[in-house]
Order: C-alpha cells, then sequence, then structure tokens
C-alpha cells in the first residue's frame, strides 16, 4: 500500500522550529531539495541519510509541488 505524503512529511513546532521534515528525522524537506538542485542524485542522498527512502525524497518533491501549486 503507497503511502499518503503526511506519512513522509510532518510539520512539528518542537522539530527544527516547525518546518516540514521527513517523517521520523530531523531531515528538512528544503534540505533535500537543495542537495537534489545542487546536483546531488537521489542515490548520493540514500548513501547521505540511510533513514530515508526513495519514497520520502519523492514526498520532498511532491510536498513542494503542492504547496506551489496551493
Amino acid at each position: 500500500m503507497k503511502k499518503s505524503l503526511h506519512e513522509h512529511i510532518t510539520s512539528n513546532p518542537a522539530v527544527l522550529f516547525g518546518k516540514p521534515v521527513i517523517t521520523n528525522t530531523r531531515i528538512g524537506v528544503d534540505l533535500i531539495l537543495e542537495k537534489l538542485v545542487a546536483g546531488d542524485s537521489i542515490n548520493d542522498l540514500l548513501e547521505a541519510y540511510p533513514n530515508i527512502t526513495i519514497a520520502d525524497i519523492a514526498a520532498c518533491i511532491s510536498f513542494v509541488e503542492k504547496e506551489l501549486r496551493d
């Protein structure tokens, strides 16, 4: 079963000042996007942050796309 976006991305005022992060981490959506824009590959991110998944990275991209659309 495919997880919904809110299962991958959460915001909590006690974690990174409420910035959206990958669930159960302190890895911000903005950090993932910054790394992708800088040229890091998905494999680079998975190696650097072994607690995240490809689905988490895709959720970061989807989160921003949804925010821009709304």
